[in-house]
């Protein structure tokens, strides 16, 4: 059975004092599921002080697909690996929609991670207009194979998919169970015709509007491995509450 996992994107939001009572208040009780947080850049060297030697994982919420150079802003896979994060997101909606982030741009922030043992989690999902047009498979399939043609097998199997539909993320609108279900399902197979092996062992979590009280109702369904969460990870007691559910 795979584990559940659990992973809180703080986005633009965060304060030093702020996030040390979050940190502490997360590590201080366990969970079912295993819990990771990914914190903005500047507060990544506080999450590696005050998560050191506790069961809560770290991240970012970007990498850059360059190795190094004149990219300006950018932040380098091998800085982030140096000092030992262990997860950064690619391919957030939010990135893909105000930084024009293409499919094969994703892709390369993927293996740029991995290049330094960082798990990318890659995300998909499909607007509201998309979704109303039938095409959520098509925009989530297409998303999807351009990671799948530029991993290996061995690659496959060291990440981790994230299907956030774009017009439930903090809009307070969820997917039912039974949608974000099938679009799991649909993804679970995409990966499968790569490698069967892979796709039964990934994780693949639900983001958009996750709460305490429609988290366990998500995480029931049989290919939804737990959650990638914005709003509620700001607020320990929420998150550890998703975390158990």
């Amino acid at each position: 059975m795979r584990q559940k996992l659990v992973i809180g994107n703080w986005k633009m939001h965060g304060s030093l004092a702020a996030n040390a009572a979050l940190l502490e208040g997360i590590k201080a009780a366990p969970a079912r599921a295993k819990l990771a947080v990914c914190a903005p850049f500047p507060y990544l060297a506080q999450c590696q002080t005050l998560l050191s030697g506790s069961q809560v994982a770290w991240g970012a919420q970007d990498v850059s697909s360059e190795a190094r150079g004149a990219f300006t802003g950018e932040v380098a896979a091998s800085m982030l690996g140096e000092f030992g994060c262990g997860y950064a997101l690619v391919g957030h909606s939010e990135r893909r929609t105000y930084h024009g982030e293409t499919d094969a741009v994703v892709a390369a922030k993927a293996l740029r991670a991995l290049e330094f043992d960082i798990v990318p989690v890659v995300c998909v999902g499909e607007t509201l207009a998309e979704r109303e047009a039938g095409q959520t498979e098509a925009v989530v399939g297409r998303q999807l194979q351009a990671v799948l043609d530029a991993l290996s097998i061995e690659q496959l199997g060291r990440i981790v998919l994230a299907y956030e539909p774009v017009w439930a993320i903090g809009t307070g609108k969820t997917a039912t169970s039974a949608q974000a279900q099938e679009v799991h399902a649909a993804l679970r197979a995409r990966v499968t015709a790569k490698d069967a092996g892979v796709a039964a062992r990934m994780a693949i979590l639900y983001g958009g509007s996750v709460k305490p009280d429609n988290a366990a109702e998500l995480f029931s369904m049989s290919d939804i491995d737990g959650g990638l969460i914005g709003g509620a990870s700001l607020k320990a007691d929420d998150f550890l509450a998703i975390g158990n559910a």
